[in-house]
């Protein structure tokens, strides 16, 4: 679990489609952080799954969820701060990340089915298919005001979504670059 005063990690949640990868590779890089997309934590099985249109089960998260958390807990170990990007579209995939993990600060990245839909469809080589975002919406449980999550519109370009994020957490400047 995480060390007292564990460098910061964010952690980019979403629905398929709301720029999570795009965002967290630029973040990071602004802030010379470690990297981690959460689709390369999937086990084959979940890609295949995905690929086929078959939604993910909460079992078949368990997995990836506790992978992502042990690269949290490996940045903390390191004292590196990190970005990971995570769908976490329920309460309890976020809460599973964050627990006994307080250097954790999620961004949900927030878009109209509208925009999501005409960027899924113009996406490709992806294993998430836009036919699957009717299942993202239906199990997206959009974090509420006690959870402490920062809500960003994923409507500007990636360098303003950026500059949104760092100007809610002007903070994290006096943290030492991975």
């Amino acid at each position: 679990m995480a060390m007292p005063d564990a460098p910061p990690v964010f952690l980019l949640m979403g629905v398929a489609g709301t720029g999570k990868t795009t965002v967290g590779g630029l973040l990071a890089g602004r802030l010379g952080w470690q990297y981690a997309e959460a689709d390369d934590f999937h086990p084959v099985a979940n890609v295949e799954k995905m690929a086929a249109g078959t939604p993910l089960t909460d079992a078949d998260r368990r997995p990836w969820l506790d992978a992502i958390g042990a690269w949290i807990d490996e940045r903390a170990a390191a004292g590196e701060s990190g970005v990971v990007t995570c769908s976490g579209l329920k309460r309890a995939y976020r809460d599973r990340l964050r627990h006994g993990r307080p250097q954790v600060r999620v961004v949900f990245l927030e878009g109209s089915r509208e925009l999501i839909t005409r960027r899924l469809t113009a996406r490709h080589g992806h294993f998430m298919r836009v036919e699957m975002l009717d299942s993202q919406f239906a199990d997206l449980e959009p974090p509420t005001p006690d959870e402490g999550v920062t809500e960003v519109s994923v409507e500007p370009p990636p360098g303003e979504i950026v500059a949104a994020i760092l100007r809610t957490y002007p903070d994290v400047g006096g943290h030492p670059a991975a």
